[in-house]
């Protein structure tokens, strides 16, 4: 069983005093209902599961009165062999989105308190089938992703001593062993490979083959352009695959990773497609880093909506739009060119965004400097450069030079730690992890 991080989460949330229904966002296949039923039968005596997908007739228990006495009524008669006692229940709507009632029932099952409930559903879902009266001040959210890199490490039984003393190095800005650097960079290449997908993973761990890895991810990647031909119109579904399986395209082959529509289609525009790419977002199906026009806080106020880099929500779809032999060259360290650069940058930008960083980049057209990643983090600014090699960071040291109010910058590197100077610093790419 994959050891996920959200587990935490939800002791936490289940320890509180003032407890509000739970909303499980993420998009689909990253392994919400897994760990939220695995949550369940480890800490309730008595779980309710109700997937309105699977037994859509269970919405008929929330066309009526909301009130929680009239719906564990309603629960009790369809589920029989259920004890639904206060306190020790958990109740968990599945594929919430399906049914628009019972999101609004959850202000009542907040407000009454006697029950504990999680709910659960990609945002495209949520976004497309909105409730009529959104339980907005009822609800708390958490946000789950595939797997991280640490994640990914626990899965592969890497001892958590060896993640602990990579942190501490990282603290103390001191080099890893040599040894333990080759087999680090050796794992993260893995995980380009593989993605942080629960199925994809899986399916390695229990293969060590690539190729049956890479066949999870084409239906994992089929699943998802299954999903834009469900929720969208005809029109829109057309436009939104045209954006998202051009992807590949625009992050591995080209030297500049801006997002282009003339990648699309010949003489496409913004006015045809930015509404699809809007459509991705809200679908959780991609996650943009936005250029800003200055360097400030707070970056959200110099961003530019229309000039971005748009990444897929998990490595493994990323990769699953190319054929076998880029996990190939990415395992075996034999990439080259624009590939190789849009590869490790594609992998720092899976690292932050699970994070949960808001990503930003810089680019001065005239005095060609760029800063590959800004991310804020308690009120100040943070550069990230990344480097397929140990090239020099020219834009990074510049750009430091003339700023005191930035403490420190992390350029990200196929080798160990170090210092151009006092405020930028060399890290291994794997130690994106501890930003």
């Amino acid at each position: 069983m994959l050891r996920r991080k959200i587990t935490q989460s939800l002791i936490n949330w289940k320890k509180s005093t003032s407890k509000k229904c739970l909303i499980i966002q993420g998009a689909r296949q990253v392994g919400k209902t897994f760990s939220i039923e695995a949550f369940g039968q480890q800490n309730y005596p008595e779980v309710l599961t109700i997937n309105f997908k699977e037994t859509p007739f269970a919405a008929q228990i929330f066309t009526g009165d909301l009130d929680v006495d009239t719906l564990i009524t309603a629960l009790r008669f369809r589920f029989p062999d259920k004890k639904l006692n206060p306190g020790t229940t958990l109740i968990f709507l599945d594929e919430i989105q399906e049914c628009s009632e019972a999101i609004t029932s959850l202000k009542f099952w907040t407000i009454d308190g006697r029950y504990d409930v999680i709910a659960s559903g990609s945002l495209l879902g949520i976004d497309y089938r909105r409730a009529s009266s959104y339980p907005v001040g009822y609800v708390n959210y958490l946000h789950m992703y595939g797997l991280d890199f640490e994640e990914f490490l626990w899965a592969l039984s890497i001892n958590e001593d060896l993640i602990h003393s990579l942190q501490v190095m990282f603290d103390n800005r001191k080099p890893v062993p040599p040894a333990v650097h080759s087999a680090m960079m050796g794992y993260l290449r893995q995980y380009a490979a593989i993605g942080g997908m629960p199925e994809a993973v899986s399916s390695y761990l229990n293969s060590k083959d690539f190729r049956v890895a890479d066949t999870v991810q084409k239906a994992l990647l089929q699943g998802y352009q299954y999903d834009i031909a469900h929720y969208e119109s005809a029109e829109e579904k057309v436009k939104a695959e045209k954006c998202y399986l051009t992807l590949s395209k625009q992050l591995l082959d080209k030297e500049n990773h801006k997002f282009q529509y003339k990648e699309i289609e010949s003489g496409a525009r913004a006015q045809k497609y930015y509404s699809s790419m809007e459509w991705l977002v809200r679908a959780d199906i991609v996650h943009l880093c936005r250029r800003v026009t200055d360097i400030r806080y707070d970056l959200a106020d110099y961003a530019r909506d229309d000039f971005f880099r748009a990444y897929t929500t998990d490595l493994s779809l990323l990769i699953a739009m190319r054929d076998l032999s880029l996990k190939q060259h990415i395992v075996e360290n034999t990439l080259t060119g624009n590939t190789k650069g849009g590869i490790w940058e594609c992998v720092i930008a899976d690292i932050l965004y699970k994070k949960g960083y808001t990503l930003y980049f810089y680019k001065n057209e005239s005095s060609r400097r760029e800063l590959d990643f800004l991310v804020q983090r308690e009120g100040t600014i943070l550069p990230i450069e990344v480097k397929s090699g140990r090239g020099k960071s020219t834009s990074l040291n510049e750009f430091m030079k003339n700023r005191d109010d930035i403490p420190v910058a992390y350029k990200l590197i196929d080798g160990n730690i170090g210092a151009d100077d006092s405020r930028v610093v060399s890290l291994p790419l794997y130690m994106a992890m501890f930003l």
